[in-house]
């Protein structure tokens, strides 16, 4: 099995999971209370080394992996049937997939709002005035609300990275080098 397979395995179990949890709580009209949990359940995972290892683990059996996912969905008080996803998925020994899983949520509530999510990269963090003004400028373009995703790649130099959809705005420095670079080499 190659790799690409075995992303698009993870991404259709991620998909089945994450429709039913989506399914259940729109029924129960609680979606900023499932977006609140994704938000918890991302800083968790984003900060805990041993809850990303036990997830992805095989050294840990079902019923240590349940205890423990059970454990901390309880502490952390997600929705209850986003809690009983996450035991349905250590049972069948699918927790490798939460992050696709929360990913996939995400996209889910966005479009459910009306939101379009944006991927921006840049040299150094965005303050909130700058993610608000980007995010204005971005609907103006796109048409509907834009949730700004925004991490921090040094080596961009300088200047954004912003991939919305299938578009992808770059003016980063590092891009505008690499231009000049090419001209350069066309002429001489």
């Amino acid at each position: 099995m190659d790799v690409s397979e075995s992303a698009s395995v993870s991404s259709g179990i991620a998909e089945r999971y994450a429709t039913a949890v989506f399914g259940l709580v729109k029924e129960e009209n609680a979606l900023p209370k499932l977006e609140a949990s994704l938000d918890d359940l991302s800083r968790a995972l984003e900060d805990s080394a041993d809850l990303r290892d036990l997830l992805s683990s095989p050294v840990y059996s079902r019923d240590e992996q349940g205890a423990a996912v059970m454990a901390v969905a309880e502490k952390m008080g997600l929705l209850p049937a986003f809690r009983n996803a996450l035991g349905l998925m250590a049972q069948k020994r699918r927790l490798f997939v939460v992050p696709h899983m929360v990913r996939r949520l995400r996209e889910m509530i966005a479009a459910e709002k009306g939101e379009v999510t944006a991927e921006v990269a840049s040299a150094q963090p965005l303050s909130a005035d700058q993610s608000a003004k980007l995010a204005e400028t971005l609907k103006a373009q796109v048409g509907s609300d834009v949730k700004i995703n925004a991490t921090v790649d040094e080596s961009l130099i300088g200047g954004l990275v912003v991939k919305v959809g299938s578009r992808m705005i770059d003016t980063s420095i590092k891009a505008k080098l690499a231009s000049l670079q090419n001209a350069m080499k066309e002429v001489g």
